[in-house]
């Protein structure tokens, strides 16, 4: 962002009151959010296990309550325990004395209907924005596939013989690693923030492309410039979503809207990036004003939350296996409808900041991890920087 972008978003944040400086806001403390695991599918589950996801925080407050979700089961999920505690380091063993048990409607144990998420009661626990938190799943029956995030590009750990593992402080249990999130969906935050935006959209959102273990997805590197201002950022990627179809990604966009975005705590604001799976998959999208048409739906929903929708162009994927010269004509239509047609509260041009001047229907070489779709840690970096902040805030 240049001088006069600086100035433009400082003197908007002030007209808020928003002034990033800790102890400046005379607002109550509210819940917002805080990390978000978007449920993508299922898979069988280890009966009398407890699963230990290793989330990222992006903003900081003196509570702390967690989403858990059976949104794609099949049968009811019996929740042995539940906690939360602050990671030690860089596996799984908590920090002496942070373990907390979350509790649902004060009961210790609850059971999670299908289709529903259930969110825990408060849990007084102090966490830092940026923080780590180890959040345990104790599940001591079959209850049938376990709701997942698959992608989630951290490593979390599983204790098979999990029966009282909950609350472990050391992590020796929990000998099994994964790559995927389970049942946990959400964590907010009780605090003085200015709310939360929505990164939603596909595996692009999702950080296919870049490092293991690393938050270095394009909605991570957002947070980092928006933690100032104590914005919640929260991840609504799925790999493989469609924004007109289920998919192997999940629920459609338009069909997971309220439940993975309009439903967060404090959302003030929606990014979206998708439809680009629409355009190459099967069946594709070969008229931009089907994907037009969604965005529209997308915000008037949002719309009727109050809640602000800023879009994003769709960017280059010449290299991929399923480019064609057809499905290319397509994105660049739907960008052109997407600068031009005033179909968001405003737009965030990707499409410019990572194509490469040389070939514009390729990503930048620098940004490319491989598969010439995808974006490495250096190109997430790029995205998250074209966005402007007074359009969030």
């Amino acid at each position: 962002m240049g001088k006069v972008g600086r100035v433009l978003v400082v003197a908007l944040l002030s007209v808020m009151g928003v002034s990033g400086r800790a102890g400046a806001d005379p607002e109550p403390p509210l819940w917002a959010g805080s990390w978000e695991a978007a449920p993508s599918g299922t898979e069988p589950a280890v009966p009398g296990a407890a699963y230990r996801n290793v989330v990222h925080l992006s903003v900081g407050g003196g509570e702390v309550r967690v989403r858990v979700s059976n949104r794609l089961g099949g049968a009811p999920l019996r929740l042995g325990a539940v906690t939360v505690a602050l990671r030690q380091g860089s596996g799984p063993a908590a920090v002496p004395g942070s373990m907390r048990a979350a509790t649902f409607a004060g009961a210790g144990t609850a059971v999670v209907p299908v289709g529903r998420d259930l969110v825990s009661d408060p849990v007084p626990l102090a966490v830092q924005a940026g923080a780590d938190l180890l959040i345990s799943v104790e599940t001591p029956g079959d209850s049938g596939p376990a709701t997942y995030h698959r992608v989630a590009l951290q490593t979390s750990y599983l204790a098979e013989d999990g029966t009282g593992r909950a609350d472990d402080e050391d992590g020796g249990a929990y000998t099994r690693t994964t790559g995927h999130w389970y049942y946990v969906t959400g964590v907010d935050v009780r605090a003085v923030t200015h709310g939360t935006v929505v990164a939603f959209g596909d595996s692009l959102t999702d950080g296919n492309g870049t490092s293991m273990d690393a938050n270095h997805r394009w909605p991570d590197r957002l947070a980092e410039r928006l933690r100032s201002f104590r914005v919640g950022v929260l991840n609504a990627g799925i790999s493989g979503n469609r924004l007109l179809l289920d998919s192997t990604g999940g629920p459609a966009a338009l069909n997971r809207l309220d439940a993975d975005g309009l439903d967060r705590s404090g959302v003030r604001t929606l990014v979206l990036l998708e439809g680009i799976n629409d355009i190459k998959g099967t069946p594709e999208v070969t008229d931009p004003a089907d994907l037009v048409r969604a965005y529209r739906t997308i915000v008037a929903r949002a719309h009727e939350r109050g809640i602000r929708v800023v879009g994003a162009t769709l960017t280059p994927y010449e290299g991929y296996s399923a480019y064609t010269a057809a499905r290319e004509a397509v994105r660049r239509r739907v960008n052109a409808l997407i600068r031009t047609g005033h179909v968001f509260d405003a737009y965030v041009d990707f499409d410019a900041v990572v194509r490469d001047p040389q070939q514009p229907g390729r990503i930048r070489p620098a940004y490319d991890p491989g598969d010439h779709l995808h974006f490495n840690d250096t190109g997430t970096r790029a995205l998250a920087d074209a966005v402007q902040l007074a359009d969030l805030l």
